[in-house]
C-alpha cells in the first residue's frame, strides 16, 4: 500500500473468549484467510535470533546427524525461512510433488488458490481448484474455504478441505479429486464428516496419511477437544467406520492443525498452539510429538502426551518471523520438508519452507 492509504480491519463472524482462534478477516475491505496475502518476492539474509520460550523445545545447539549422506547440524536458533519468490502470499500451506517433480501448493481462500514451481523455490500463481461457486458448502459458510490438504495417490490428486465460519464448531470436511492438479479440474465428492456446536469437537483443518500397513487415515481438529483420527477408505477418500480416535489436546485451549509424517520408525504429529489469523499479533508456533502406532500416543521429548496437552516445539516466532504455523511436510530428493506459513509486521501472510533434520534421537529440528 502506498503511502498516506487507508487501512480497515475487521473481523468476520463473532467472537467470544469460549471460540476457537480467529480464521478469516478483511483488510481493506478484502476477506482474507492467507489469499489476502500480498505476493511478493522475499530473500532472507538476515542472520537468526534466538527466542525464549518455557516449552519444552528440541536442542539447539551441538546436535549433528547424517541423514541421506548430507550431515547436518542443529542450528543454534531457529533459521529464517529459505528463500522463496514469486507468489509468495499464502495462509494453511499444503503441497505435494507432481510426477513431473514439480510442485503445487494449495491455501486457504475462495476457491482454494493454488501455486506452483519447478525448484521449490520460485511460485507462481495457479488459479483456484475451484473456479465457480461451492453450493456444497453453504451450510458452513458464504465465503472462502479453510485449510485444504493435497495428496497424489494412485495416479489421482486428492483434495480435503473444511468450510466453517470463525469462533464456530458447525462446520465441515471436504473431499475433492482431479486427474491433473490444475485449476478447474477439481471434482467434488461429497462431504467426510461435519460437526455441530453441540459435537465437542470441529471439522476442520483435515490431513490425509497412509500408515506403514496401506490404511488411509484422516486427522483433523482445531480447539475444543483437540485433535482427532478416523479410517478413511481408501476405494472412496471417505471415511469408513465409525471409530475416532483423540491424539492430541489442551483441554480446549487453542490447538489446531494436525499433520501426520511418517518417517522411519515413527508417525509424527506436527501440530499448531495457540493463536492463528491476527496478522503480526498472532502467536502461532509448530509443536511436534511421535509414536509409532498410527493411533498413538504421541509423546513428545519428555515422555508426555500430547492428549494431555504435551508437545515439544520445532518452529516460533522469530526476528522478523512472526507466527510460524499450519505445517506441511514434504518427504522430497533433497530431505524432508516443512512448509508453514508466518506474519511480518505488517500482517502479511507469507510462505515458509525448510528443511527437516533428526538429532541422534530421531527428534526433528528445522534447518
Amino acid at each position: 500500500m502506498g503511502s498516506g492509504g487507508s487501512v480497515s480491519l475487521g473481523f468476520i463472524g463473532s467472537w467470544n473468549g469460549a471460540n476457537g482462534a480467529a480464521r478469516d478477516f478483511r483488510f481493506n475491505g478484502v476477506a482474507c484467510s492467507g489469499s489476502g496475502a500480498t505476493s511478493s518476492s522475499t530473500t532472507t539474509t538476515t542472520a537468526p535470533r534466538t527466542t525464549s520460550t518455557t516449552t519444552t523445545t528440541a536442542p539447539r545447539t551441538t546436535t549433528t546427524t547424517t541423514r541421506s549422506s548430507t550431515t547436518v547440524t542443529s542450528p543454534a536458533a531457529y533459521p529464517y525461512p529459505g528463500t522463496v519468490t514469486g507468489s509468495t502470499g499464502a495462509h494453511d500451506p499444503t503441497v505435494v510433488k507432481r510426477p513431473d517433480g514439480s510442485y503445487l501448493v494449495a491455501t486457504t481462500g475462495r476457491g482454494i488458490p493454488l501455486k506452483t514451481s519447478t525448484d521449490r523455490t520460485n511460485w507462481r500463481a495457479a488459479g483456484s481448484a475451484f473456479t465457480g461457486s461451492m453450493p456444497w458448502t453453504s451450510a458452513y459458510t458464504t465465503g472462502d474455504v479453510w485449510a485444504p490438504d493435497l495428496n497424489y495417490l494412485n495416479g489421482q490428486y486428492y483434495l480435503y478441505y473444511s468450510a466453517s465460519s470463525f469462533g464456530s464448531s458447525n462446520s465441515g470436511i471436504f473431499l475433492a479429486t482431479s486427474s491433473s492438479g490444475n485449476s478447474g479440474t477439481w471434482t467434488n465428492r461429497g462431504q467426510v464428516i461435519g460437526t455441530t456446536s453441540s459435537s465437542g469437537y470441529n471439522a476442520i483443518d483435515p490431513d490425509l496419511v497412509v500408515d506403514a500397513q496401506g490404511q488411509w487415515w484422516l486427522s483433523f481438529g482445531s480447539f475444543w477437544s483437540g485433535i482427532k483420527l478416523i479410517r478413511i477408505d481408501s476405494s472412496t477418500g471417505l471415511r469408513s467406520g465409525n471409530e475416532m480416535y483423540s491424539i492430541a489436546g489442551r483441554g480446549g485451549g487453542a490447538i489446531e492443525a494436525p499433520d501426520i509424517f511418517r518417517a522411519g520408525d515413527y508417525y509424527y504429529l506436527y501440530v499448531s498452539f495457540d493463536m492463528c489469523c491476527r496478522g503480526a499479533s498472532s502467536t502461532y508456533r509448530i509443536m511436534v510429538g511421535r509414536s509409532r502406532s498410527i493411533t498413538g500416543p504421541y509423546l513428545d521429548r519428555n515422555g508426555v502426551d500430547m492428549a494431555r496437552g504435551g508437545g515439544t516445539q520445532v518452529l516460533a516466532g522469530h526476528g522478523s518471523v512472526m507466527a510460524a504455523g499450519h505445517s506441511a511436510t514434504l518427504h522430497d530428493n533433497d530431505g524432508d520438508v516443512l512448509f508453514y506459513h508466518y506474519y511480518t509486521s505488517s500482517g502479511a501472510a507469507l510462505l515458509g519452507i525448510n528443511l527437516i533434520g533428526y538429532d541422534s534421537a530421531g527428534w526433528p529440528f528445522v534447518y
